[in-house]
């Protein structure tokens, strides 16, 4: 007898025992009603829908713009906390910092390369996955709701952009922040107020670096991880709304995969 023999006897015994009925909550997967019981009572897979088109999973359908994004902020997350172990955002050591970390600190200048490049690189994946669903039409009922998260996804990825841009504290970034803080505060109405908030005054000054530090580190990137799993949620329950074809009896419909947890 092999492992693999006993292994579905040894799982049913577990479940059944108290430990077991406390941990599994749902039937044992035996049939798709099963399945689907499992699925919608699992905390990290009930935000999927049990089934879903297979084009819809295809690269083609979306090029995997949103997973690319996705993606690309993991990797601005996990590389902007280790460089957050070796900067301080101060006029006195915010540049020095910079330089001991592309010179000193181990995987200092790969680490930077890695947060910097994701950074343009996600701008360019969101705004192109942006661009892929307006042409397509998929900003239409019902889904109207997910694209106004989208949009607000791509503003605050332009800001997290904007708000690094002076944490080295060159020159370079100095004269950036300027430039792009004056053209805020000839927003109608609301300009001077949010000029005034990103700087911290009337001039580019250590309460400005501050400023865009805890923005950028921590205001927008929670936004941004929440809004993501709305959007996220919101595009898995809405995969299977398509109000706009009819169905014609005696046409075949869309083929549509099993359910999520079956793989």
């Amino acid at each position: 007898m092999t492992m693999s023999d006993t292994t579905p006897g040894v799982v049913a015994r577990l479940r059944r025992t108290t430990v077991g009925r406390s941990v599994f909550r749902s039937p044992p997967k035996v049939t798709p009603r099963d399945r689907a019981a499992a699925h919608w009572a699992s905390f990290f897979l009930h935000i999927y829908p049990v089934k879903m088109r297979r084009r819809e999973i295809a690269f083609r359908y979306s090029w995997y713009l949103g997973v690319i994004s996705t993606v690309l902020l993991g990797s601005l997350v996990a590389s902007g906390i280790y460089l957050m172990f070796f900067y301080v955002p101060s006029p006195n050591q915010a540049y020095s910092n910079i330089q001991t970390i592309q010179t000193d600190v181990t995987f200092g200048q790969y680490i930077r390369n890695v947060h910097r490049w994701s950074a343009h690189l996600m701008v360019l994946a969101v705004a192109a996955h942006m661009a892929r669903v307006f042409y397509r039409g998929a900003y239409k009922a019902p889904r109207q709701f997910n694209w106004v998260i989208g949009v607000t996804l791509l503003v605050l990825t332009l800001l997290m952009s904007f708000t690094g841009y002076l944490l080295p504290w060159d020159q370079l970034a100095f004269w950036a922040v300027t430039v792009g803080t004056e053209m805020a505060g000839y927003v109608p109405v609301v300009g001077e107020s949010v000029k005034e908030m990103l700087l911290g005054g009337v001039l580019v000054s250590a309460s400005t670096l501050l400023r865009f530090y805890v923005l950028h580190v921590v205001v927008l990137p929670t936004v941004i991880v929440v809004l993501l799993m709305v959007h996220l949620w919101r595009w898995r329950k809405d995969s299977m709304l398509d109000t706009d074809r009819p169905v014609v009896e005696g046409t075949a419909q869309p083929e549509l995969e099993g359910s999520a947890t079956d793989g």
